[in-house]
């Protein structure tokens, strides 16, 4: 019998549940992130049916056109990198942004939201490329504080929740670990230098979710763990 989304889930849940308690920590202060990228709108309402609440996506244009199919209600966070031009839209479906990595997108946010929507406060992290990684977006770690004084200083629409990382990708989940404990101590330095909670880290995928839950992640993102292998574009 092939693995269904709901046994998939369940399977997901009991890891990170492992993971949490072998952390010393309550499961329940971890956010599972359903990641549905590339995934056709019935399979995330079967994922809403089997218990999921947070779903993430990728690409605006992609989760435009399935949001209004998806059967139930869920959370929506963008996990994928923002280009001014899709602003307006991803304000439009999402309610929480994962990947704020510059001044200009910071600027371009609050500007929409005062014109559109101005007693809305968006929850954004600040992604934060961790492996200084030429060719990921992410502010650098040692850019991190300028950019969150920029966006307490002149963004009141946006409300800074925490910090995102992708680490380098390897097979080996504990490869991870250090980069993930890089951004737990970032994120500790900062709220000392700000003087401000930041409550989120949001960081750890389908192959090294539980080392991330260990090293302190609030937020997990997780696809094909759930949903299976991605489905061709």
């Amino acid at each position: 019998m092939h693995p269904t989304i709901a046994s998939r889930l369940a399977n997901v849940q009991a890891k990170l549940e492992r993971a949490a308690l072998l952390a010393d920590r309550d499961p329940a202060d971890v956010t599972l992130i359903a990641v549905s990228k590339t995934q056709p709108s019935l399979p995330l309402s079967e994922a809403i049916s089997a218990g999921v609440l947070h779903l993430g996506e990728n690409r605006v244009q992609e989760a435009a056109s399935k949001k209004p199919e998806v059967r139930g209600n869920a959370r929506w966070h963008l996990i994928g990198p923002l280009q001014r031009n899709k602003v307006k839209l991803a304000l439009e479906i999402f309610d929480v942004i994962h990947t704020l990595d510059r001044p200009a997108l910071a600027d371009r946010l609050q500007m929409l939201l005062n014109e559109h929507w101005p007693g809305r406060r968006l929850p954004v992290l600040l992604e934060v490329n961790v492996g200084h990684e030429g060719q990921k977006a992410g502010v650098l770690p040692h850019e991190a504080e300028d950019l969150a004084r920029r966006v307490l200083g002149n963004c009141p629409n946006l409300r800074l929740d925490g910090l995102m990382a992708i680490p380098p990708f390897g097979l080996d989940p504990e490869a991870s670990r250090p980069h993930f404990r890089a951004l737990a101590d970032l994120q500790k330095d900062l709220c000392q230098r700000l003087g401000i909670a930041l409550p989120s880290l949001s960081m750890g995928m389908s192959h090294d979710f539980e080392v991330a839950v260990e090293e302190g992640a609030t937020m997990v993102r997780v696809g094909t763990a759930i949903f299976g292998a991605r489905q061709p574009r």
